[in-house]
């Protein structure tokens, strides 16, 4: 017979197990997988469109800080929301509106989108937000004209007179903030993107110098300096390397192109999203590394932007790429305490976890998460869609499978 001691140390191998096997994402048919992805990105951003869309986000949305905020964040709050939610969302919305379940979904939240972004721009708006008091707004209006550029025809074109005027006024007014001499430049760089698309015209030495430094801190490999030195985070897919991808391409379109540098950058960015399929583990983790961990699965914004570019690495099935990101997405989206009673997001990385925020993290700032959607601009029927559901690179090694021999790039 067992003695107890043994039977106890059985039944709690017995429990681990378990415990593992409930921790594997079992992945659905991948037309069950988009609806999760559409699903999720809506219960993300619909209380910051809908709020806003009825000028009572302010009004309606809490303000969670960290125990070491720098300060009550209410004058920068609610920008951060806004434009990072519009970054995320708006490839999705540029499929433009169809007769489909889907396409009417969409058609709901382009609507939300126009109304917001009238409500943030409009100075005799409740709603109305600071683009340029203190610093922080320089980011959140670089998201904010980020998700416009992302989806032009459907959050610029159709916008009366009076909203695109204001909304040049709000992005010129960032122009009286002064950027940190990092990843913040590229701020500037978006911002004047944006201007030099929609106003047609922009301040070429704030357009053009983000361009310079950033091709300067180059280290190699897929990765660029924060500034002229290498930090140890999710900063090259936070910012870095959409913000130089989505500016150049402007640039580019513009016919002030910098054809080699966007060359560059897109084979960097290829690299890059090779690095970070390769990070996330069989089991959907990833190394909780850096700063602005509370961004979750924001960190992956650029795997998502890369697969959205068609430009993903041979050894890369796009659906490898659906897979993990489902992976991922699932296990932090459905954490107990990523959401509060009310549907808003709070701080953490896996669910609620005040303390994981640093001192300029507030309620607004965790809408950088909806980056990793921007594959959602792929339409339905696109093979990242549609093809089979294949294992990505750890799960594939971790479960005994040959696999390509990495190597620098």
């Amino acid at each position: 017979m067992l003695k107890i001691s043994n039977l106890s140390f059985l039944i709690s191998l017995l429990f681990i197990s378990l415990n593992l096997c409930a921790q594997e994402v079992e992945e659905s048919s991948p037309k069950e997988v988009r609806e999760f992805y559409v699903n999720s990105l809506v219960k993300i951003a619909d209380p910051v469109l809908s709020n806003l869309a009825k000028g009572k986000l302010k009004e309606s949305m809490p303000i969670e800080r960290s125990p070491g905020a720098w300060d009550d964040r209410t004058h920068v709050t609610y920008l951060e929301a806004f434009g990072r939610t519009l970054s995320g969302i708006a490839p999705w919305l540029e499929l433009g509106p169809d007769d489909t379940k889907e396409g009417k979904f969409r058609e709901k939240y382009i609507e939300l989108a126009q109304l917001a972004i009238d409500k943030a721009t409009d100075p005799e708006s409740a709603d109305f937000m600071n683009f340029n008091k203190d610093r922080q707004p320089l980011v959140d209006a670089a998201f904010f004209a980020q998700g416009l550029l992302r989806a032009p025809k459907q959050l610029w074109e159709p916008l009366s007179e009076t909203t695109k005027k204001n909304v040049i006024k709000a992005l010129k007014s960032s122009r009286d903030i002064e950027p940190y001499y990092s990843n913040w430049l590229l701020f500037t760089g978006m911002i004047e993107a944006a201007l030099l698309k929609f106003d047609g015209k922009a301040d070429m030495v704030r357009l053009t110098y983000p361009i310079n430094k950033h091709m300067e801190w180059y280290l190699g490999d897929g990765m660029y300096g924060d500034g002229p030195d290498f930090h140890w985070d999710y900063y090259n897919s936070f910012v870095i390397q959409p913000m130089l991808l989505d500016i150049l391409k402007v640039m580019d379109e513009a016919g002030v192109g910098r054809k080699q540098d966007f060359k560059k950058v897109q084979q960097r960015a290829q690299r890059y999203a090779s690095i970070q399929e390769r990070l996330i583990s069989p089991t959907g983790t990833y190394p909780p590394i850096g700063r602005s961990l509370a961004y979750r699965f924001g960190a992956f914004q650029s795997l998502s932007q890369v697969a959205l570019w068609k430009n993903l690495s041979k050894e890369i099935a796009p659906s490898q790429v659906r897979s993990a990101l489902y992976t991922m997405i699932k296990r932090q989206i459905k954490a107990k305490g990523t959401f509060d009673k009310e549907g808003w997001l709070q701080v953490g990385l896996v669910g609620h976890q005040n303390n994981i925020g640093e001192g300029y993290i507030s309620t607004g700032s965790l809408y950088l998460c909806t980056e990793a959607f921007l594959v959602l601009g792929l339409s339905p029927d696109d093979e990242f869609w549609t093809s089979p559901s294949q294992p990505w690179t750890q799960k594939k090694i971790w479960g005994g499978e040959n696999i390509p021999i990495d190597h620098a790039h």
